[in-house]
């Protein structure tokens, strides 16, 4: 094994970690919920709460992680996320969970900004796509871990259970952290945030790369956020068919991840393949609703999914790009921004649809949503632009004609 890949195996493994914690509380919030009396509404305005805190301090993370170090940050947001995981699984209404998931949002951008800057400084810069991959792999398999674990745990325990004993995989993401994520100094770059940010959003494939982010996030987080409850009332399945459906998911979306990250590292114009990931899955969106059974549906995800993988890291490696050794955390800052805005938007928007006029009708806006962003994001890529010169030659990539 490489020495950059034996520095990055602590990195991959915490993360593996912390998305299967989180891909348990994801699981069982939706059902618990329900369980507890709330609405779609409610399930979605949770959703939004967390993700919308994160997109709003994901910028200020990514600097705060560049100022000081990313294992600091690191440490500091699974603490806050452990925190929030035990207070969401004590809750017993639906009220005081909005508080734990706005935490679990002061968490994930924390982490997100410090996981893949970190990653950033321990690869070749010729081996990112492969390191993404790797790194988005170790989220796959927390998304499969998670949901598989707790569809098996429900046959025993309830689900207050199952997100309360989840807390535990944070405890352990801790130790690893402390132990083999490599220590970072902080770089003396000042308090003025308006800087680095300047530097990359002035670039031509900042633009680009944002609104393939905010369509690919608004898919997949409309999709994931509803997916159990679309699967327990319009398919009707039992909750352990809903965690091995999104555990299935979750394996198609990881063996995607290396081969995906190869293909990344080898291209040099990956505009078309932002646009082709965000339309190819908002046709699969479409198609959903109109789907019966757990294998049909299963079927349809697994077909679709790894060319969605495929476009989150080439649009990762554009971000990381955009950015010098000093503003990594600020880039990676603003692609978490990007991811959790257009998941908290998502949610929200769409959930409101498919309570009042259903699953198709939901699912159709989402998907009319994501072609209008790949449309964007070609219109972007081939518009006349004046802007600064990338930070890199390589963040030329995406708007290359």
């Amino acid at each position: 094994m490489p020495a950059a890949k034996r520095s990055a195996l602590p990195i991959y493994v915490a993360a593996g970690l912390l998305f299967a914690a989180l891909a348990a509380r994801g699981f069982a919030l939706p059902l618990r919920v329900s369980e507890l009396g709330g609405d779609k509404i409610q399930v979605g305005l949770l959703f939004s709460v967390v993700t919308i805190t994160a997109a709003g301090l994901s910028l200020p993370a990514g600097f705060v992680s560049d100022r000081f170090g990313k294992r600091r940050l690191l440490v500091f947001a699974i603490i806050v996320g452990g925190a929030s995981q035990f207070g969401l699984g004590l809750a017993t209404t639906v009220a005081p969970m909005y508080f734990w998931q706005a935490l679990a949002g002061v968490g994930g951008a924390a982490s997100q900004a410090a996981l893949m800057a970190a990653l950033i400084d321990v690869v070749p810069e010729s081996r990112l796509g492969r390191a993404m991959g790797w790194l988005t792999l170790a989220f796959q398999v927390g998304f499969l871990v998670g949901p598989a674990a707790a569809g098996v745990a429900l046959e025993l325990v309830n689900l207050q259970a199952v997100i309360t004993a989840s807390t535990g995989l944070f405890a352990v993401a801790l130790l690893l952290t402390l132990i083999g994520v490599p220590s970072s100094p902080g770089v003396e770059i000042g308090w003025n945030i308006a800087a680095p940010l300047r530097q990359i959003t002035r670039q031509r494939a900042f633009a680009a790369a944002s609104i393939g982010m905010l369509g690919a996030t608004l898919l997949w987080g409309t999709l994931q956020a509803y997916l159990p409850l679309f699967a327990k009332e319009q398919l009707r399945l039992p909750p352990s068919q809903i965690g091995y459906l999104i555990a299935i998911q979750a394996v198609a979306n990881g063996l995607a991840r290396i081969p995906g990250g190869r293909l990344v590292d080898r291209l040099t114009r990956r505009g078309p393949l932002v646009v082709l990931g965000l339309a190819v899955y908002s046709a699969s969106v479409a198609v959903l609703p109109h789907l019966t059974g757990f294998w049909t549906t299963t079927m349809l995800l697994v077909a679709s999914v790894p060319l969605l993988a495929t476009t989150y890291l080439a649009l990762s490696v554009i971000f990381s790009n955009l950015s010098t050794a000093e503003t990594r955390g600020a880039a990676m800052g603003l692609y978490g921004t990007m991811l959790f805005l257009g998941l908290g938007v998502g949610s929200a928007t769409f959930g409101t649809l498919m309570e009042h006029s259903g699953y198709v009708a939901g699912f159709t806006a989402c998907a009319a949503t994501g072609l209008a962003a790949a449309a964007g994001v070609a219109l972007v890529r081939w518009a006349p632009f004046v802007g600064s010169p990338p930070a890199r030659p390589e963040a030329a990539a995406l708007t290359r004609t």
